[in-house]
């Protein structure tokens, strides 16, 4: 089905690979497009409860975007490629409604840091390197990285990186809150499974309003706390909050079933 990208589903994890490794997996048109594709499964397919976004081999997750395609561009096109990626891809991998997690082995620079961004949390492998080296090619990024960026580790820290053009790695991500978790490289996609199944054990009808109020705080939306208050009422009107209360009340394990 897909050429530049390799997908399973198992257990309501559903894994996608960027499958490029001797382009270092780089972002091109193609992969945007079978990305976009798939995250549209992932939002349509009930059976699906959680996302990995990984890369193929151990180099790198994502080593960027595939340079080649940027030499004809003008200004324009070089906007609406931005545009394409964000609407394809970015927005639809932090407005998903069902927990993404970035499973970061090896380099993560420039469109592959902005996607590990923008999945909601990121495992890395002890030897992952991110960067935003964009200044390096007399551009700035155009996947939402100065806006991520900054979110995650804050304005000083985002300029520093973004204008000097340095990596870092995982341990320092993990210091800056730019990481959850590192591991070893072996241990990578078991991590990042290992909290999927901790969330599936929680009703989506809770989680998928978490996504969505979080996310909103991380975007200072002035209307945060009120969606709040009104997502919170909605669970009171859910089958899964009724038995989750009274599984507590009655000391045992709730039997959620998304309702």
């Amino acid at each position: 089905m897909y050429q530049t990208i390799l997908t399973t589903l198992d257990n309501g994890i559903f894994t996608i690979t960027i499958n490029r490794p001797d382009k270092m997996n780089a972002l091109n048109r193609d992969v945007i497009n079978e990305v976009g594709a798939a995250m549209d499964e992932a939002y349509t397919n009930d059976e699906i409860r959680g996302v990995i976004i990984t890369g193929a081999g151990e180099k790198a997750f994502v080593a960027g975007a595939d340079i080649s395609e940027f030499i004809p561009l003008g200004a324009a096109e070089g906007a609406a490629l931005a545009q394409r990626g964000r609407e394809l891809v970015f927005d639809k991998v932090e407005n998903c409604p069902k927990p993404v997690i970035a499973a970061v082995n090896g380099f993560a620079l420039g469109g592959g840091c902005e996607l590990a961004m923008a999945c909601h949390m990121r495992v890395a492998a002890v030897n992952a390197k991110f960067g935003q080296p964009e200044v390096n090619l007399g551009l700035i990024p155009g996947y939402g990285g100065t806006q991520r960026l900054t979110r995650l580790v804050g304005k000083g820290k985002a300029m520093e990186l973004i204008l000097t053009a340095d990596m870092i790695g995982a341990d320092e991500a993990k210091l800056l809150g730019l990481v959850n978790h590192v591991v070893a490289p072996e241990e990578l996609l078991t991590k990042a499974t290992d909290i999927l199944k901790k969330i599936q054990a929680r009703t989506p009808v809770a989680i998928r309003r978490i996504i969505a109020s979080v996310n909103e705080a991380a975007n200072a939306d002035p209307a945060g706390f009120d969606k709040e208050i009104v997502r919170f009422g909605e669970c009171f009107g859910t089958e899964d909050m009724k038995e989750g209360a009274a599984a507590f009340l009655e000391k045992r394990k709730p039997v959620f079933k998304g309702k």
